[in-house]
């Protein structure tokens, strides 16, 4: 048997409504039809290759150049200038 952690989910009164009546139809809890949603979510929806996503941003490295000579070394007051106040 698998072993379930207890969470809260906040759904809208229409959500509540309709899952309680298909939960009552199917003679299921609705806790089991939460389940089952977020299994199909999740399968559609792989997660991300990490190793992939690593590679993909290391292929742009020095590809594109920004006029600032001394990017590496001041980056955090050129993030500042780009997205300060």
């Amino acid at each position: 048997m698998p072993s379930y952690v207890r969470t809260q989910i906040q759904l809208t009164a229409e959500q509540a409504g309709a899952l309680k009546m298909r939960a009552r139809e199917e003679e299921r809890s609705m806790a089991d039809l939460v389940r089952e949603s977020v299994t199909e979510y999740l399968a559609r929806r792989p997660a991300a290759d990490r190793g992939a996503l690593l590679r993909r941003a290391s292929s742009l490295t020095g590809r594109f150049r920004s006029g600032c000579r001394d990017v590496a070394e001041n980056h955090d007051r050129h993030l500042d200038e780009a997205y300060g106040p």
